[in-house]
């Protein structure tokens, strides 16, 4: 449950954010992203009140500015790597969808992996191509909410260093959700959550 939390976070920069099971950080990240909206208070995304837009405007604006990673990778079933890759650009509204796609998991050193499905791709595969679907609208911020939780410490340090490689080259503002203190020492900036606020580490 959040009360009275507040954070803001400055263009380019990464952060972390770290608290126990149940403190609210899903639910943080989903109010960043517009998934839910807030019973109280304001979600402002370049000065725009969140609360203002319509569910669709939302998604658009998820579509266009704002990539996500989630613990599980969130990838089709059916659908291989770059197939899954493909799609979120052509939901984007991008470009050469097929080859961005593979552009960006060659990127994540994924190009003997395109037709894998994800059943067929480690822990560590599975959340590169879920790095590569949240990069592939060219967002100005990405949300990864525990995206290393499963790896071992050898594939989570590896789809780190590939954020922090997007923030650097693209610009990006990252907010990462982690249960490590190592993980969460590497953002400039270190957060928890605790008794529903955000406070410096």
């Amino acid at each position: 449950m959040l009360d009275g939390a507040s954070l803001e976070m400055a263009r380019g920069q990464s952060v972390s954010l770290v608290g126990v099971s149940g403190s609210g950080k899903s639910t943080l990240v989903s109010l960043l992203s517009g998934l839910l909206l807030p019973d109280a208070g304001r979600i402002l995304f370049d000065g725009q009140d969140l609360a203002d837009l319509d569910d669709r405007e939302r998604a658009r604006l998820r579509a266009g500015s704002i990539g996500v990673v989630l613990q599980n990778g969130n990838l089709v079933p059916f659908l291989t790597a770059h197939e899954n890759v493909k799609l979120a650009i052509e939901l984007a509204g991008g470009a050469r969808p097929a080859e961005r796609a593979r552009a960006l998991l060659a990127e994540l050193g994924l190009g003997g992996r395109l037709d894998h499905l994800p059943q067929r791709l480690s822990g560590g595969e599975v959340q590169r191509v879920a790095v590569a679907m949240a990069l592939a609208n060219e967002p100005d911020l990405l949300l990864a909410d525990e995206a290393t939780g499963e790896l071992d410490s050898a594939s989570a340090d590896h789809v780190m260093e590939i954020v922090f490689g997007a923030q650097r080259e693209r610009g990006l503002t990252v907010l990462f959700v982690t249960h490590s203190r190592e993980l969460a020492a590497m953002a400039e900036r270190r957060l928890r959550l605790a008794h529903g606020r955000v406070e410096d580490e």
